[in-house]
């Protein structure tokens, strides 16, 4: 095995999470599930990852109840059926030597009218934005954030019912606790609106929900992001003091491993530090901190020559990775568009068989491969 991997290739544990190494897949939309349900093809998909070597696999989104779906062929994670195929999955990944954690997901006003499984539910979001000055779907009431709530509540228990070793809550790339986030899509004037610690007020009323649901010893990990779908350039924070105010509230209420969201995980977020954002994250809480983007490929996700998932992709070295890793800037790094074309793609840089890792190209989109 090569020496500049070593740090990856440690193993790391934290209260329910107990991997062989320190790279998880990324979570990635599929739409192969038909009737929002996992079936054999998923499992098999996830299951070739772990059989790869994989420590940890997030899985795609997984809606936690029908309003909080924007695409047909997503999984849910909620109904017998649902739950059944999930277990399958689970199943499958522990017994290729991984464990397995569900994204759960509410996409808020990127909801199109019309979507399944429940065509007559609006995309709820705290303003009835999509982004700053474009309308979309219904600003929630009181009551629509108590019901949300508890939805991410009774998936996160159903996800430990059936073998999950852990919970993503989805934080990022403007879906609906990113869209209390930013001040572009929150204009609420009652405690969820307003300041940058009133905006996390819905989030951290999720996590210390799905805390009481699961118990202490299961990990939440929370995914976030500075840009959104909407707005590549938008920011939650500008300065450390900023991500500081808009991380602590959030750490205080059960959060136990940050997934910082980049499109290129080597640029730095502020001036006057090469640290990533999953470095001054880790640097302000203290919390293990998963980082992220366009990992092992020469071309960015998202605003790249080829626009990240329309294009080709080709295997690049992990050097800048791994210093930073033996720099403890970050715990763990997610890997997707590598891992999503190439399953094995991990133990061909372990062996040093760089030269067999297929490029990924926008035809993997299109396979559960």
């Amino acid at each position: 095995m090569s020496g500049t991997l070593d740090s990856l290739l440690r193993p790391f544990e934290h209260k329910s999470l107990k991997l062989r190494n320190r790279v998880a897949m990324a979570p990635m939309t599929r739409t192969a599930s038909p009737g929002y349900v996992p079936n054999d093809q998923v499992a098999g998909y996830y299951r070739r990852r772990a059989e790869g070597e994989v420590g940890l696999i997030i899985t795609e989104g997984t809606f936690v109840e029908p309003a909080a779906n924007g695409y047909e062929n997503v999984p849910a994670i909620y109904g017998d059926e649902a739950l059944a195929g999930w277990k399958k999955v689970v199943a499958d990944v522990h017994a290729a030597g991984g464990q397995i954690i569900p994204q759960l997901w509410h996409v808020g006003s990127v909801r199109k009218e019309g979507t399944g499984p429940d065509k007559s539910l609006p995309g709820f979001s705290p303003s009835g934005l999509f982004k700053p000055g474009k309308p979309n779907g219904q600003a929630m009431t009181k009551a629509d954030i108590q019901n949300t709530i508890k939805a991410f509540a009774d998936a996160a228990k159903a996800a430990k019912e059936v073998g999950f070793d852990g919970v993503e809550l989805h934080g990022a790339h403007g879906y609906l606790l990113d869209q209390f986030f930013w001040e572009g899509t929150n204009v609420r004037d009652d405690e969820y609106g307003g300041s940058l610690e009133n905006r996390t007020r819905f989030a951290v009323e999720i996590i210390e929900a799905v805390r009481d649901a699961v118990g202490e010893d299961f990990a939440i990990v929370l995914r976030y992001s500075q840009w959104k779908q909407q707005d590549y350039d938008a920011r939650l924070a500008n300065t450390p003091d900023e991500l500081q105010r808009f991380l602590t509230p959030l750490a205080n209420a059960g959060v136990d491993v940050f997934h910082a969201s980049t499109r290129r995980f080597w640029v730095p977020e502020f001036e006057g530090s090469d640290m990533n954002l999953a470095g001054w994250t880790k640097e302000l809480t203290g919390k293990p901190v998963i980082s992220v983007g366009s990992v092992g490929l020469d071309d960015d996700f998202i605003g790249g020559n080829n626009q990240g998932m329309g294009g080709t992709a080709n295997p690049t070295g992990l050097d800048e990775l791994a210093r930073r890793m033996d720099n403890n800037e970050f715990d763990m790094i997610a890997v997707g568009r590598a891992l999503l074309q190439d399953p094995n793609w991990l133990q061909k840089m372990k062996e040093g068989r760089k030269e067999e890792i297929v490029p990924f190209t926008k035809e993997a989109l299109a396979s559960l491969s």
